[in-house]
């Protein structure tokens, strides 16, 4: 079962990767079961144990019958929770069907509604602008940096 794993270390057992999980995770008052898994970023989906997905190893590991064909989603809706309870396993299109937009973006700023869907838009336009205006100052920083070098007077 745990070969259908991608990316799974093979030196791992069945109650080796139980006690890996468990010993990397912290119970939340909410009933998850929240992982720590590579890197520093919390709140996205974590990889452990090689580079295998958390949510997927917890649910081989702790509910068994994984079909790899099949999505394993979050009831709870943490990405980094591994709580077996919380874990249930559908179909690509039904996950992305129940998938729910966040009404602001990874910066904070509130999303606008996209008039033509009725969904939010996918690019935030406050990151957007900020985006190109640090680009633009690069781009004059580079100009000068040019002239300069060349001996034109900057300005």
């Amino acid at each position: 079962m745990l070969s259908q794993v991608k990316g799974l270390s093979r030196h791992f057992t069945e109650e080796s990767l139980r006690a890996y999980l468990i010993g990397r995770s912290v119970r939340r008052d909410d009933g998850c079961l929240i992982v720590r898994g590579y890197g520093s970023q919390r709140g996205v989906y974590q990889k452990v144990a090689g580079r295998a997905w958390a949510h997927i190893t917890a649910y081989v590991v702790f509910v068994g019958g994984y079909d790899p064909g099949l999505d394993v989603r979050h009831l709870c809706g943490a990405p980094d929770c591994i709580e077996p309870t919380h874990l249930q396993q559908v179909t690509h299109a039904e996950n992305c069907r129940n998938r729910t937009q966040q009404p602001r973006c990874r910066n904070g700023h509130e999303r606008e509604l996209d008039p033509t869907s009725g969904r939010y838009r996918t690019v935030c336009r406050v990151c957007n602008s900020e985006a190109q205006k640090r680009w633009r100052v690069r781009q004059s920083e580079e100009v000068a940096a040019a002239r300069a070098a060349y001996g034109r007077q900057v300005g």
